[in-house]
């Protein structure tokens, strides 16, 4: 019902569909129809428009996968196929002329147990980890250097780290005995000094195997150090020194907790070399200071017992697996935590 304002004009009331006012019956059934097939065009428009993106996203990690998938089955195929045939082998023995033959044969195994091979085990696994504790000391103040100090010349300085590792493995190991032998310039330095005597030797001992081994392998720390500190928030450590923590404590609990999974990185790539190494032990070692590596290389190539060589081989892959799966489950524990 209309009615009258102050000034006489006439004031009506908003249309409601559901009242008696505007279009009844068959006209207002027509109206609600076509308004709610135009909502419904709207909205179906707008779905498709919104995942068009989402399955061209889609489809291109399905296409990196693709493009994966080739090298990761070539690689993975003949590793299975070689630890198949080196795990048969174990099992195997040797003919009077002392070639291979399969078999099913215990007694490679069983001789594992003897305390020759154990204290050779161990003395690798000894070896490799303070290569990694070495390694760890040396790589994180090179990092830490290069990653926040190094300014523009961060990219010059990674190259002059690890340019001279492209040289060949078994040179530099001959070249860094040169530098450890008993006449050589570290020796007449630290003779020089009063730092050293005649009776002085770094090769031929553990001292010098320990030295090859980190040589040999510290870059491999360095660069995913370097990595880990180049991805860490740098505000972190400025807060670490407002909060009156000196620098020895600031890096030890800023700076290394959140660089852990780069030292965890670099300590697997470390270990995993270090283990089976056999150059370092053969160079600057003794008949004291053999690895496991220096037994599987003697008894493929000099004492003709692959299968024995084969079984020491098992127990080697056997022991770096259990680091390898101690690693994936630290990694996988602590991105569980950065999830939460």
């Amino acid at each position: 019902m209309a009615r009258s304002n102050q000034t006489g004009t006439e004031v009506r009331p908003p249309e409601d569909p559901a009242a008696g006012d505007g279009p009844t019956g068959p006209a207002r059934t027509r109206i609600l129809s076509r308004t709610r097939t135009r909502t419904r065009t709207r909205t179906r428009t707008r779905g498709r428009a919104e995942t068009a993106p989402r399955t061209g996203a889609r489809s291109q990690p399905r296409l990196w996968t693709w493009l994966l998938l080739p090298g990761t089955l070539w690689m993975t195929g003949f590793l299975v196929a070689s630890l198949l045939l080196v795990a048969t082998l174990a099992l195997g023995t040797t003919d009077p002329l002392g070639n291979p033959r399969f078999g099913l044969n215990f007694s490679n195994l069983t001789a594992l147990a003897d305390p020759a091979y154990s204290t050779v085990l161990l003395r690798s696994l000894g070896y490799a980890l303070i290569t990694c504790l070495i390694s760890l000391a040396v790589a994180y103040p090179v990092a830490y250097a290069v990653a926040l100090r190094g300014g523009r010349f961060k990219n010059l300085l990674i190259a002059a780290i690890v340019v001279p590792f492209f040289a060949n493995y078994l040179v530099r190991m001959y070249g860094w005995s040169v530098v450890l032998s008993d006449d050589g310039p570290l020796l007449r330095a630290l003779r020089a000094i009063g730092l050293a005597d005649d009776g002085t030797k770094i090769l031929q001992t553990g001292i010098g195997v320990v030295a090859g081994l980190v040589y040999g392998f510290v870059v491999f720390m360095i660069i995913p150090l370097y990595a880990a500190m180049e991805r860490m928030d740098t505000s972190l450590i400025e807060a670490g020194r407002d909060l009156y923590g000196g620098p020895l404590r600031t890096f030890l609990f800023v700076t290394v907790p959140a660089t852990r999974q780069g030292a965890a990185a670099g300590c697997v790539l470390v270990f995993l070399p270090a283990m089976g190494d056999f150059v370092s032990a053969q160079l600057m070692g003794g008949p004291d200071q053999i690895m496991i590596g220096n037994l599987i290389q003697d008894k493929f190539f000099q004492g003709q017992n692959w299968p024995l060589g084969s079984a020491l081989t098992m127990l080697l892959m056997a022991v770096l697996f259990i680091g390898m799966l101690g690693y994936l489950r630290r990694t996988r524990k602590d991105e569980a935590e950065a999830a939460r």
